[in-house]
């Protein structure tokens, strides 16, 4: 996220240069670096966020080197709210730590912005692509979110929605037919009112309805953004003019302040892992959440109470245009100051390949990209449903553009509107003057930047 870099980040990843791959200037091999021998291996470096970085170490890695042994991979991990700004140090930097680098689905205009990342579909890496990666089988919706200007600098690692779980055993309960994709947000509300109650009969409210992001948090926004995109409307113009200074644009934040009335107590304060665990603890029926967290929702027993009969997935609510979901797509790339361009590039095709893709989805129940693995057989049973879901949200964040402006400003966009939006949600203004300070201030930016004139 566009924070001030304070001194003790700094320091940390100038630290780590120290250790680099080797200065810019260096010359790159002919041969890339190399891909290394048993005698002498070649060692690569990838900047990740640590939510998943310690899973690659320990299981993603191991499973290259069966193929690629004299490749040793080292992942570093990362906090999410200070991933954005390392990477731009570590690109825009004179040395280079890293050989690979991950971003967020709005970050990669601006770190492709720097110039320093590899066009990967360009001429610069040719001489080391696997003739079987096979670019068609990526699906375009999660392969779109490592484009910039006509130009490939990053493909999908992980791919997510916001999707819509829902506790079948809470809906029955409430009485209440389980949502589809069909299912509007007026019908959610109405059902939304039974859906908060009494479980064990003790007379004491125990379960609600709603559960989501609500305080300020860089997500946050993209809640009330898929009810905006799903009604029709669209944060920016072709022009990247502010377009949600309207009616719709109110309607839509509104949306997710009422959501706060059914949701639990303390409901105000959540962000990332506050919602998953009331939905996992049967205290919420229904949770607005990343796709990708469904196995350790609904599958692995440490980290839930339900098990896979318990929970569905589905599109968010319907506006009058389409249902809703939102791309949040994490995609890598190469550094141009990497000395192993050869070693990273094939470390990356194999991770997004359909064996690396499957090993992934298998093993982690990371979201597939390639057609071919939302296709085939899924990896257990509790993937089908999902990968259904995953299937018709890629065709309605396509169809309705359901993702954050595609500017190297972006992020600087989201802090503003994560702003204004917690705001709304406390009661510290209104929908109304929440939009309408948002619009005044990216307005304000987007003009210094030279957009919209």
């Amino acid at each position: 996220m566009l924070r001030s870099i304070r001194l003790v980040a700094a320091t940390a990843v100038l630290g780590l240069a120290v250790a680099a791959c080797g200065s810019s200037a260096e010359e790159v091999p002919a041969d890339g670096g190399g891909l290394g021998t048993a005698e002498n291996p070649v060692s690569i470096r990838v900047i990740a966020n640590d939510a998943f970085a310690k899973q690659w170490q320990d299981g993603l890695v191991p499973e290259f080197n069966k193929k690629y042994p004299n490749i040793k991979v080292t992942i570093d991990g990362v906090p999410y709210n200070d991933q954005l700004a390392k990477t731009m140090l570590e690109l825009t930097g004179a040395n280079a730590t890293y050989d690979a680098v991950l971003a967020d689905d709005n970050w990669l205009p601006q770190l492709a912005k720097t110039g320093a990342l590899h066009d990967l579909k360009g001429t610069e890496l040719a001489q080391w692509n696997d003739p079987g990666y096979d670019w068609d089988d990526i699906h375009p919706a999660p392969l779109a979110a490592g484009e910039w200007e006509g130009k490939q600098y990053a493909v999908p690692v992980r791919s997510n929605l916001l999707l819509m779980f829902y506790n079948k055993t809470l809906y029955k309960k409430a009485g209440v037919a389980e949502p589809t994709a069909e299912t509007t947000w007026e019908q959610y509300f109405k059902d939304a009112e039974k859906l908060v109650q009494d479980t064990d009969g003790d007379g004491q409210t125990d379960s609600w309805a709603a559960a989501t992001y609500f305080t300020k948090d860089p997500l946050t926004p993209t809640v009330w953004q898929t009810v905006l995109d799903s009604d029709g409307g669209q944060l920016l113009d072709e022009n990247m003019r502010v377009a949600f200074d309207n009616e719709a644009g109110v309607k839509a934040l509104q949306t997710q302040v009422d959501l706060l009335k059914y949701a639990p107590p303390g409901a105000s304060t959540y962000q990332f892992n506050e919602p998953l665990e009331a939905f996992r603890q049967g205290k919420a029926a229904t949770m607005f959440m990343w796709g990708s967290v469904f196995k350790g929702t609904a599958v692995d027993k440490e980290t839930t109470t339900l098990t896979p009969d318990e929970v569905g997935i589905t599109t968010l609510p319907a506006g009058t245009a389409a249902p809703g979901a939102h791309r949040g797509i994490w995609t890598a790339g190469i550094s141009k100051k990497s000395q192993h361009p050869a070693a990273a590039w094939t470390w990356l095709q194999w991770v997004t390949s359909k064996q690396g893709e499957q090993f992934t989805a298998k093993e982690f129940g990371t979201f597939p990209a390639r057609v071919s693995t939302l296709d085939g057989e899924p990896p257990a049973d509790w993937a089908e449903p999902v990968y259904k879901a995953l299937k018709e949200g890629y065709e309605v964040v396509t169809k309705g553009e359901m993702w954050r402006p595609r500017l190297p400003e972006s992020d600087a966009v989201q802090q503003i509107l994560a702003l204004h939006t917690s705001q709304a949600v406390s009661g510290q203004s209104t929908a109304q003057q929440a939009i309408e300070a948002a619009a005044s201030e990216i307005t304000a930016l987007l003009k210094s930047k030279g957009y919209g004139q």
